[in-house]
């Protein structure tokens, strides 16, 4: 039986182990992180929390509309065991009219829908030694991999304040909630789930990154770089020092990102994979 549970009257504790012990799981499913990114938030639930399904909403001129919060690649449906690709569209087919839009990516380990489409996400399995991930690198990355190094820049951590003032100063993109990002922030290092990662030119920061880390997953969430940062290649310098400290691990790093073609190019050049996901929409008139 699939039920709508919404998230006042949700088990928290069974859909937090659903999620935990779940195929597809990810760290953007968890209740504590829906109550940071999601305006309000419900859930599908088959049988006594066996799969679960979160509905991120969001309320506008007194319209109901489900859309994918900021800082939340991948949400779908969450099982503890594998269920069939029937089971998947009886809950979404449970997803209530009264939202007249629905704007959802599923998960990579989802299965693909009618009126879905595919999206790119890429990962690098870091179950090597560094020397031998390096050469799955291209040619520009190995080469971009050494400037940082060349040039005596370091790492040491930084915060999420200072790379949102690096996103407003040197960027145009700033379409996304500072205040929901500094909330997660604050949740993710007091629980020890992530880390806020900085590049140093002389004791100078010229950018860094925010990483989430949870079971299989290293999470590149948000990153920021000024002029000179990219000049001297600290992105690069980055991922390289996240690479070379969990090789031969049986992690993921993922770059969380892709869809646009210069971004996708720059993951892929150090050997990483696509990781299709896929984005449902409907809308009822």
């Amino acid at each position: 039986m699939i039920k709508y549970i919404k998230r006042q009257d949700l088990d928290v504790l069974k859909y937090d182990k659903c999620i935990d012990a779940s195929l597809q799981s990810r760290i953007y499913a968890f209740s504590w992180y829906l109550d940071i990114v999601a305006d309000n938030w419900d859930v599908l639930v088959l049988d006594d929390y066996k799969a679960v399904m979160p509905i991120p909403w969001a309320n506008k001129y007194g319209i109901k509309y489900i859309t994918q919060p900021y800082f939340c690649q991948q949400l779908g449906v969450f099982s503890i065991k594998k269920i069939s690709a029937e089971i998947e569209r009886d809950l979404r087919k449970k997803i209530p009219k009264r939202f007249v839009k629905i704007s959802l990516n599923y998960n990579s380990a989802n299965y693909l829908g009618s009126k879905m489409v595919a999206k790119k996400n890429f990962i690098l399995e870091l179950n090597d030694t560094y020397l031998n991930l390096f050469k799955s690198f291209s040619k520009g990355r190995k080469h971009a991999s050494k400037v940082g190094v060349k040039k005596s820049l370091i790492i040491k951590s930084t915060s999420i304040l200072s790379l949102i003032n690096i996103q407003e100063e040197f960027y145009n993109y700033t379409d996304y909630s500072k205040e929901k990002l500094e909330k997660l922030s604050t949740y993710i290092l007091e629980n020890n789930k992530g880390s806020i990662i900085g590049v140093y030119k002389n004791e100078v920061l010229v950018g860094g990154a925010f990483f989430l880390y949870n079971k299989s997953r290293i999470t590149y969430l948000f990153s920021s770089f000024t002029t000179k940062g990219r000049e001297l290649q600290a992105s690069s310098f980055l991922l390289c020092s996240i690479i070379k400290k969990y090789e031969n691990s049986n992690l993921l790093l993922d770059f969380e990102g892709g869809n646009m073609v210069n971004i996708g190019s720059f993951y892929k050049s150090f050997g990483a994979k696509i990781e299709k996901y896929y984005f449902f929409k409907r809308v009822l008139l």
